[in-house]
């Protein structure tokens, strides 16, 4: 009986274990659609996150880092874009699925509803709406590699 009970307990921890694996597939380093911006995406107490740890031009017109000067919280306007969250709160929903996030745009200053899908492995469609999906625009993500 006692081996039993071990071996259950095993199975349902080794389950828990690749459930975990297939949520986290996401996580790591992606270039936007534009390729102008790479985002690590990460997880954090179960929700999946997103910030800027490159971008191809990171100083304005004066030379100085970017800001979020279209951001409508005037108390976020100066904030650097370099090192900032755009995606936050994704969950897993399985299937390669992760659902009820929110995406920030710093290059217009709007925020979306958010879902995203891998595609392929080193492949993310990332969907932005107000509203329901079926109002939204699909970026392409690549992951990447080097």
């Amino acid at each position: 009986m006692k081996k039993i009970f071990t071996l259950s307990i095993s199975l349902l921890f080794s389950l828990s274990l690749l459930a975990q694996s297939d949520s986290d597939v996401i996580l790591g380093y992606w270039y936007n659609q534009e390729k102008d911006a790479i985002i690590k995406i990460y997880e954090e107490d179960g929700k999946y996150h997103g910030k800027i740890t490159w971008m191809l031009n990171p100083l304005d017109e004066n030379g100085k880092p970017k800001t979020d000067p279209l951001n409508p919280d005037e108390s976020l306007q100066s904030r650097s874009r370099m090192g900032m969250i755009i995606m936050y709160n994704f969950e897993y929903d399985g299937d390669n699925e992760w659902n009820d996030g929110n995406i920030y745009d710093p290059k217009s200053g709007n925020e979306y509803s958010g879902a995203l899908t891998l595609s392929s492995k080193n492949h993310l469609d990332l969907r932005g709406y107000v509203g329901i999906p079926l109002f939204g625009r699909t970026s392409n993500w690549s992951r990447k590699l080097d």
